[in-house]
């Protein structure tokens, strides 16, 4: 996935309007009238948001003779979710080597300095070298 691509999707997600845009639209297309009423705002101000969301791919634009609903596209959260996995199983790794730990503490089955460290690269983060 290019990184521009990734860039746009989460400044788009960055913003709690079209977080709210987009959970409306899961329900359905809307056209901006729709997706404006439940905002104070204008709805030049929510088309600045619905902009956003279109050149960040996560939304498009129909072609229903005068209404041009706006709908939901799934392929740039899959892309965004896809990248997050990769973090997402670096964490899961590390809290289950400190719960294998604690385990081994609790029950007085390893001597913490005789493993290896909890964390990856084996420097404890607390001892390094400042640069």
């Amino acid at each position: 996935m290019a990184a521009d691509v990734l860039d746009a999707t989460f400044a788009a997600l960055a913003d709690p309007t079209r977080r709210a845009i987009l959970a409306r639209l899961m329900e359905g297309e809307a056209t901006v009238t729709e997706l404006a009423a439940p905002f104070a705002m204008s709805q030049p101000a929510i088309s600045k948001h619905l902009r956003v969301l279109e050149r960040a791919g996560l939304i498009s634009r129909g072609r229903d003779a005068q209404r041009r609903p706006r709908r939901l596209e799934a392929g740039p959260l899959r892309d965004a979710m896809d990248w997050l996995a990769n973090y997402r199983s670096y964490w899961e790794e590390s809290y289950q080597r400190l719960d294998d730990l604690l385990g081994e503490l609790g029950t007085g089955e390893a001597n913490p300095a005789e493993r290896e460290p909890p964390w990856p690269g084996g420097a404890n983060p607390a001892e390094r070298e400042s640069p």
